[in-house]
């Protein structure tokens, strides 16, 4: 099992005192917690089933279990009625986020089927195995006592909808595990002035559970150095594979960032990096002066490939990068630059990296005489967001909960964009362009966001909700 793979503790929960009384009805809810199982382990998780779990004792047990088997998420299917006091000691044992699933096995009772039952002892259990609602307000209402929290998904065994929900809770639950997980490289510092992107980083490890690797820019102008003739020409092969290379980027040019993209290659992978924010002037020194201006082509590449990078040292945006990212929409680095009154869209994009694989067409690589407002020259990367359904989502620092998430649905729409070497999209946004600026400002976010493609915002509340913070959508 790959480390990445999100582990789930599966149970039924029921009453022991059932069984004797009602014949088969134990085998019948077992099997429909072994179909949860499987239709979970389609989803992509790891299941460590405890079985029904039907007294207290078999509580304590299962969350036991739970943290042998270090679980990141305790799925509890309620069959039938259980006790409040069968589910408590577990969940306090396991320590873990808490899935309830009120499944019934169909749409409703047939009731004429039912009312033709040869006796009320077999009618009882019938009733009993579509009892999963009966438990659920019991259970509720000792966990918020008892200050744990917990989430539902209300539905039908088979149904698609039902599936829908439940495969969004597991999405999210797979982006909790990946931040946890997550190695966030902070490389340089700050942009000097920019109120709004200051971080603080141990609330990051706080929220999101991401471990920050604090590195050198020294370091990475090191080993620029070891790249080879042989793998420079190859890396520029990759970068024409990968880029719509522009007639007029110099080969020394191209040559500069291949180099940086073999270095930060190495620089990734020798400190096991997820994510990573930078930015650095390198002013004085004109080995990291080169680094820093020729790193475009190579972030863009990482980037493209799970390890996101946002420029401007944006800790919280590589974070929203990073959850866009695992959530298979891309997660490109954007702010809002200016309105199209005539269209009624806003214009969005950013210089730096851009996510070449959500582009609308390939990406252009252009050459930049200056980077404005940074210090040096050189490769920069051009492309709009493909067009169709899109979400923004910003990780909101607050002063009372650490973070926060902000989202907003709407499209990428054509539009004619600017030839200036930067990302370039246009958006609408259902509430207009006036509406949408005016509410997201509201929310005090910083002035980055990352873009991604489809409408997430279901998976991007469960995963706050997962998380333990607030959300927001705007539109």
């Amino acid at each position: 099992m790959a480390k990445d793979t999100l582990r789930v503790g599966l149970c039924g929960i029921g009453l022991q005192a059932y069984w004797p009384q009602f014949e088969g009805l134990h085998t019948r809810l077992t099997g429909y917690v072994h179909q949860v199982g499987d239709r979970l382990e389609q989803l992509g998780a790891y299941v460590e089933h405890l079985g029904m779990v039907d007294s207290p004792q078999r509580g304590c047990e299962a969350g036991h279990a739970c943290r042998q088997a270090d679980i990141d998420l305790l799925v509890i299917y309620v069959t039938t009625y259980a006790l409040s006091n069968t589910v408590l000691p577990m969940v306090q044992r396991a320590k873990v986020p808490v899935l309830m699933f009120n499944l019934q096995p169909e749409q409703a009772i047939d009731y004429d089927a039912f009312n033709r039952l040869p006796d009320r002892t077999a009618m009882t259990g019938e009733w009993l195995a579509f009892c999963s609602a009966c438990p659920v307000p019991e259970i509720a209402n000792v966990l918020s006592r008892a200050r744990i929290p917990f989430h539902q998904v209300a539905g039908v065994l088979g149904d698609d909808p039902t599936w829908i929900n439940i495969e969004e809770w597991i999405q999210a639950a797979q982006v909790k595990k990946a931040l946890a997980d997550n190695r966030l490289g902070l490389l340089g510092h700050y942009y000097s002035g920019m109120l709004d992107i200051m971080t603080d980083v141990t609330q990051v490890s706080i929220t999101f559970g991401s471990h920050v690797e604090h590195l050198e820019v020294d370091e990475l102008s090191a080993l620029r150095g070891a790249a080879n003739d042989a793998e420079i020409a190859a890396r520029i092969g990759e970068f024409r594979s990968h880029f719509d290379v522009q007639p007029d980027c110099s080969n020394e040019e191209l040559a500069r960032a291949a180099r940086t993209s073999i270095a930060l290659d190495r620089f990734t992978a020798a400190h096991d990096l997820h994510s990573l924010a930078y930015y650095y002037m390198g002013s004085g020194v004109r080995e990291n002066e080169d680094t820093m201006s020729s790193i475009i082509l190579g972030t863009s590449l990482l980037t493209a490939r799970g390890i996101p990078v946002a420029g401007e040292y944006e800790v919280k945006n590589v974070l929203a990068m990073k959850i866009m990212d695992c959530l298979g929409a891309g997660g490109s680095f954007t702010e809002y630059y200016a309105l199209d009154f005539k269209t009624d869209h806003v214009l969005m994009g950013h210089d730096g990296p851009g996510h070449i694989a959500i582009a609308e067409s390939r990406t252009k690589v252009r050459p930049l005489a200056v980077y404005h407002g940074k210090v040096g020259r050189g490769l920069s990367v051009e492309m709009s967001v493909k067009h169709g359904p899109v979400t923004l989502l910003s990780v909101v620092e607050d002063s009372e909960c650490g973070f926060r998430l902000l989202a907003a649905e709407g499209d990428c729409v054509p539009g004619e964009v600017l030839r200036i070497g930067n990302t370039n999209s246009h958006y609408r946004f259902p509430i207009g362009a006036r509406g949408f600026v005016n509410a997201w400002n509201a929310q005090g976010p910083a002035h980055h966001c990352a873009v991604g493609i489809g409408h997430l915002s279901g998976k991007l509340s469960k995963l706050a909700k997962l998380l333990e913070i607030p959300f927001t959508q705007v539109c």
